[in-house]
């Protein structure tokens, strides 16, 4: 009787055992495919000159004014789609308008230059593309930078104008518009500027305006810039530390909170963000020195995976080839005489 038992019993554990493995086996497999990603690699050299490419000979703090606002694509969106309804501002009374929205600064400037916000809007995939890169490889966007002004005063096409001032301290270019109260936006094929062509951005839509076919640089209409003078946002309080490589406003380093794009060098994998790079819980901090070589993920990532972004491309796609928007060039007004092709 007690063999019985025992043999029973024995019996039974071995069906347990039997019952539980392929849990155990699953469970196994579960964690094994339950492994982190992998991160993707980081923008290569290449990649972001050709993002760099579109601003890279423009003014120095409308290059800082671009690269702030595009850790904001949603926000440019919105800016640009609110110029065309009022049309009817001009002037001051634009500014004032454009100071009550609540827009970031970066985005509030460049409201005086409507042809380079609307062409942002108009390539929202490439401005993504360019802020998730500056908030992940902010000193890697800014060598591109460098190293496309070099590129394209190798080939002849940058040099100093009437319209602007191009200089070199060391090894570094800096542009500045010859008359500090007018700003010119330069007009150039960015894939055919810089000597050697490079490759054209996916999709990417030729703003009338800012582009043109040939490998010179032509500049249009001045824009006058001393009415904006008077609000917080304006282009006397954008500038960029080459040295440092950081975007500067009002003096300082520049912070941006945006929430679209994750600082991936700050993530934590127990979840959420660490470091300088986290501020007051409201997003990422780009003071110019929290961001080193980070990783590239899609045109559309970051804190919210880019559903915003995605969300506001859509409707950007809406009004390719709206063309100009008067309420924005009544902002500083227009001087005349800049033309030309050099």
């Amino acid at each position: 009787m007690k063999f019985l038992k025992e043999s029973l019993s024995f019996f039974l554990s071995g069906c347990l055992v039997f019952a539980t493995t392929p849990g155990v086996l699953v469970a196994q497999n579960d964690q094994s495919a339950a492994q982190p990603p992998v991160q993707a690699a980081q923008q290569t050299p290449e990649r972001l000159q050709q993002l760099a490419a579109p601003i890279a000979l423009y003014p120095d703090a409308l290059v800082a004014q671009i690269l702030a606002a595009a850790t904001y694509p949603d926000q440019v969106v919105e800016a640009d789609r609110w110029l065309q309804q009022h049309t009817d501002l001009k002037g001051e009374q634009l500014g004032k308008e454009v100071d009550k929205q609540p827009w970031d600064p970066s985005v509030k400037a460049l409201v005086e230059f409507p042809s380079v916000l609307a062409n942002m809007d108009k390539n929202l995939s490439w401005t993504s593309s360019l802020g998730d890169a500056y908030v992940n490889q902010q000193q890697d966007v800014m060598n591109a930078v460098q190293v496309m002004r070099d590129r394209a005063e190798k080939a002849g096409n940058l040099k100093s104008t009437s319209q602007e001032k191009v200089s070199k301290h060391g090894k570094t270019i800096v542009i500045e518009p010859a008359d500090p109260e007018v700003v010119y936006v330069p007009e150039y094929d960015p894939w055919l500027v810089y000597g050697e062509p490079i490759g054209i951005w996916p999709g990417w839509y030729w703003y009338p305006g800012l582009f043109f076919d040939g490998p010179g640089i032509a500049f249009g209409f001045g824009f006058g810039i001393g009415l904006f003078g008077g609000f917080g946002w304006g282009w006397g309080h954008w500038g960029y530390d080459w040295h440092n490589h950081g975007v500067l406003f009002n003096h300082g380093a520049y912070l941006s909170r945006s929430r679209v794009f994750a600082n991936r060098n700050n993530f934590s994998r127990a979840g959420g963000f660490h470091g300088g790079g986290f501020a007051a819980g409201r997003g990422f901090a780009s003071s110019g020195h929290e961001f080193a070589a980070g990783t590239h993920s899609s045109a559309f990532s970051g804190f919210n995976h880019g559903g915003v972004a995605r969300g506001f491309s859509s409707r950007g796609q809406s009004s390719f080839g709206g063309g100009f928007h008067g309420g924005g060039f009544g902002g500083g007004g227009f001087h005349g005489g800049g033309g030309g092709r050099r």
